[in-house]
């Protein structure tokens, strides 16, 4: 039987969805390690990224895949390319902390033309294709019209690869806690996302993300009626490492802080 991409985006999210609360049930088989200082891997990152890609491999065989323990380094290129964090949040899986996330996106010539995210604990699946707009479980989402930063509530993410501007960074925050209604940190960019484009956060930044953090949320707030740049405000958000997200108004307003609060020289990765 043959089955569209969105569908097999969601047969992916939900079996790997059963192979994460297996383990969240059987933490004695985590097998927990280390990637980086505070980049942590498990056992159930690495066996529902493999039951992810058979999915995918079974009914699209000739397809890119981009995955977070299968692919490090590769970048995404012309062909259609299927973008996948099987646990978006490992630090708080592996602390029994929601929020943690399935990621899936798919990619042609660098643009979305599909996103699903999967909130594990709740159950919560956004999803949206190019074109047709964007939701959540099946109903219609859309981003906030929050035009004030004092009506807005941001999020954003503590990079753990690369603290090299955290003074800077918590300069930035600094200041939107004080001009905003606050900024919310759940643990998992894909989620952050997620929520923008569901309109219960009105924008969201952070830094050092790759690829499988951002693609299907970007993917889903664009189809939500948002805006998603770089902290140039331009369009390398996918491979920069550096991502705005929100409604239109408080993008630009999470821009220009940016700009005056973090030096140029770090607008762009190094």
């Amino acid at each position: 039987m043959s089955k569209t991409d969105i569908q097999i985006a969601k047969e992916a999210a939900l079996k790997a969805k059963e192979i994460i609360q297996y383990y969240d049930k059987n933490r004695d088989k985590l097998n927990m390690a280390h990637k980086g200082r505070h980049d942590l891997v498990t056992k159930a990152d690495v066996e529902t990224e493999k039951e992810i890609i058979s999915i995918i491999k079974t009914y699209r065989p000739d397809d890119v895949i981009l995955g977070e323990e299968t692919s490090a380094g590769q970048q995404t290129g012309q062909e259609r390319t299927w973008i996948i964090d099987p646990i978006d949040g490992t630090t708080n899986f592996a602390h029994a902390f929601p929020v943690y996330c399935v990621s899936i996106a798919l990619y042609e010539n660098q643009e979305p033309l599909l996103g699903v995210i999967l909130e594990v604990n709740s159950g919560e699946l956004f999803h949206a294709e190019s074109g047709k707009g964007a939701f959540l479980n099946n109903e219609p989402i859309s981003v906030s019209t929050a035009e004030q930063p004092e009506d807005a509530l941001l999020g954003t993410g503590f990079p753990y690869r690369d603290i090299s501007l955290i003074d800077d960074y918590l300069k930035l925050f600094r200041r939107f806690m004080k001009e905003t209604h606050g900024v919310r940190r759940p643990g998992s960019a894909s989620y952050d996302l997620a929520c923008v484009a569901a309109g219960r956060i009105d924008g969201f930044y952070e830094y050092s993300l790759a690829p499988w953090d951002v693609a299907a949320g970007a993917c889903i707030i664009k189809e939500a009626g948002g805006f998603v740049c770089d902290w140039k405000g331009e369009t390398n958000w996918l491979e920069g490492e550096r991502i705005i997200a929100g409604n239109t108004q408080i993008s630009e307003y999470i821009l220009k802080c940016i700009k005056e609060e973090i030096p140029e020289k770090f607008w762009v990765k190094s």
